[in-house]
Formats: C-alpha cells, sequence, structure tokens
C-alpha cells in the first residue's frame, strides 16, 4: 500500500494512472517479436532446399537413376561411334592391303612377260612352228590376265616426258625432235587405274 505521503503526490499530480512498462502495453512492435517479423523467420527457416541448395537432389533416387541412365547412354553412343569407325578403318586396311598384295604379284609376273616379248621379238614371222606358237599362245594369256586386273600398258614414245609414269634411262639430241619428248622406250610401264605399277623406261630428247 502506498504511503500517504505518495498518496498525497498523486492526487495532486492527477497521476493515477499506471507507468507504461511493456512494449505491448504501448503498443509498440517489439522488433522480432512482431507477428509479421516472426512470420518471416519462421518461413526463412522451414522452407525447403531448392535444387542447387540440395547438391542437384543427390539423395532423389529418381534424379540419380536418370543421371546414371544418360551416362550409360552416352557411354554407349561413344562406343558404338568408335567400334564403327574402327570397322571403317579395318576394312580399308583390307582393302589397302589386298591392293599391295595384287600388286605385289603383278610385279613378279611382268619381268616374265617382258621375255616373252623378247622371244617374241626374234622369233620367225608367221605360224607353223609348234614352240613359237606355245610362246605367243602363253604371252596372250598373261596379257589377258593382266587385263582382267585392270592393269594397262604404259607405252610412251612420241609423248611429253612425265616424271610420275617415265623413268629416263639416257637423253639425246634429235633433229626435229621437241626437247622432252620420248623418243624410244627401252621398258614397257605398266600401271593400274590409280597406281603406277612399274613407270616405262624411256630415252628423252635432250
Amino acid at each position: 500500500m502506498p504511503a500517504p505521503e505518495e498518496q498525497e503526490e498523486r492526487e495532486q499530480t492527477g497521476a493515477d494512472e499506471a507507468p507504461v512498462t511493456s512494449r505491448d502495453e504501448a503498443g509498440e512492435p517489439a522488433g522480432d517479436e512482431d507477428a509479421s517479423n516472426e512470420a518471416e523467420i519462421d518461413e526463412a527457416t522451414d522452407r525447403p532446399e531448392t535444387a542447387d541448395e540440395a547438391g542437384d537432389s543427390e539423395d532423389d533416387p529418381l534424379a540419380l537413376a536418370q543421371r546414371e541412365r544418360d551416362e550409360y547412354l552416352d557411354l554407349a553412343k561413344r562406343t558404338q561411334a568408335d567400334f564403327e569407325n574402327y570397322r571403317k578403318r579395318a576394312a580399308k586396311d583390307m582393302t589397302a592391303a589386298g591392293a599391295r598384295a595384287r600388286i605385289g604379284v603383278i610385279r613378279e609376273i611382268l619381268p616374265v612377260v617382258d621375255n616373252l616379248e623378247r622371244a617374241l621379238d626374234v622369233a620367225p614371222d608367221g605360224e607353223g612352228d609348234p614352240f613359237v606358237d606355245g610362246v605367243r599362245l602363253v604371252y596372250r594369256e598373261l596379257e589377258g590376265a593382266l587385263a582382267r586386273a585392270g592393269v594397262e600398258a604404259i607405252e610412251p614414245k612420241g609423248d611429253t616426258f612425265d616424271p610420275n609414269v617415265h623413268e629416263a634411262l639416257s637423253m639425246h639430241p634429235q633433229e626435229g625432235a621437241e626437247s622432252g619428248t620420248v623418243l624410244d622406250v627401252v621398258e614397257k610401264g605398266y600401271r593400274t587405274a590409280d597406281t603406277v605399277i612399274r613407270p616405262a623406261r624411256v630415252v628423252v630428247a635432250a
């Protein structure tokens, strides 16, 4: 109970009302005690993590399975592409190896053809000699086999010298012949559509 003096002083000053002692009673917001502030704090605390914050949902089995599926699909595509490239390279290598082997066999046959030609050059004209007829028959069969293999002879007499398909054995000046013209073919050359098997050995005008 207040003392008489205090009671008298209150009556004189009109201070019977109790002093404001709390922000609630004064109608003032209490900072984070405000209802709107508390709601914002709760929302920020309880909101779910985004995909970035959750580490791309590493704990989600579906996302993990989809990522693994994409990785395996990419691996399968790369493997298929590598195998296709390997198959093409292998086929190309096999074709090139076969062409090299075929050219090697042809190079071995060409000296035989050359010798048959030399034999026929000195053989007597006409038919009736069984030996000469036999040599001529063998020569024609070899020519036919080379033609079926796509091999053609290079006989460049009168042509301009070409170092890609000709091999110059000597050079001689000759009146009326332009320099660089093939004067004579010492040994015929042979080639396929895209490969010179043996260059023609020639004499060239100086």
